[in-house]
């Protein structure tokens, strides 16, 4: 079994989550006591998110590589940054290692296309889904990728900032995140990705007709695939 190296912290509960997943998938995968082998260096979120909002993206760079280098120099043999928006310093944390980054946009692309779709629509932060750093990854795939209205953008932004980051889930946010997903659906898409850690903890595919790609659980996945060939 390979380490897996993660870069945590973006939120926390995102971490946790990358962190549970990982050891439930080892034990069904592998059976008796077995558990994931992974190191974590998780940063601290109010400074990256304070650098965000300065747009210094060099600073977020240099954060997130110091903890790639960290966890590399702790024998991590490939490395999982558990968040989507700070995917957007990823090839900077890649040339800052020696081991691959295996990249949330690549793997979730791949997901869609093994459904044969053409079209995805992504929801998430508004940060990520207003930027095309994420966007124009899957679309690198071959995928048409749509996004959210700007209104809607900022529903999601409330939800996921005021609620989920706190581990709060209120029914009638995700009623609302619903309603999100079906317009995406009226819009032409074939699959929607949820491009969050955090809303994964508000809507499941039984929620939905349209398929829905969980980004942390196919990162989860992915991520095993790797470790344990």
């Amino acid at each position: 079994m390979q380490i897996i190296g993660l870069i945590g912290g973006m939120s926390w509960e995102s971490s946790s989550v990358y962190y549970q997943l990982l050891n439930e998938g080892v034990t069904e995968r592998v059976g008796g006591l077995a558990s994931a082998k992974s190191v974590m260096a998780s940063v601290d979120f109010a400074e990256v998110t304070a650098l965000q909002q300065a747009e210094d993206w060099d600073g977020v760079a240099a954060i997130l590589s110091r903890a790639a280098q960290a966890v590399e120099r702790a024998g991590a043999e490939f490395i999982v940054m558990c968040t989507t928006a700070f995917h957007r310093v990823a090839e900077q944390v890649q040339a800052s290692v020696s081991v691959p980054v295996l990249h949330l946009a690549d793997v979730v692309a791949e997901a869609a296309k093994a459904h044969r779709l053409e079209s995805v629509g992504l929801i998430g932060t508004k940060f990520s889904t207003s930027r095309t750093f994420f966007t124009d990854r899957i679309a690198s795939h071959g995928l048409v990728v749509r996004v959210p209205t700007e209104e809607q953008q900022d529903v999601l932004d409330r939800i996921i900032y005021d609620e989920l980051v706190h581990g709060k889930v209120n029914d009638a946010s995700r009623r609302e995140v619903i309603a999100i997903i079906e317009s995406l659906w009226d819009a032409g898409v074939g699959g929607v990705i949820l491009g969050c850690t955090e809303l994964e903890l508000l809507v499941k595919q039984s929620d939905v007709e349209i398929p829905v790609f969980a980004s942390t659980s196919l990162h989860v996945k992915a991520a095993l695939d790797r470790a344990l060939a």
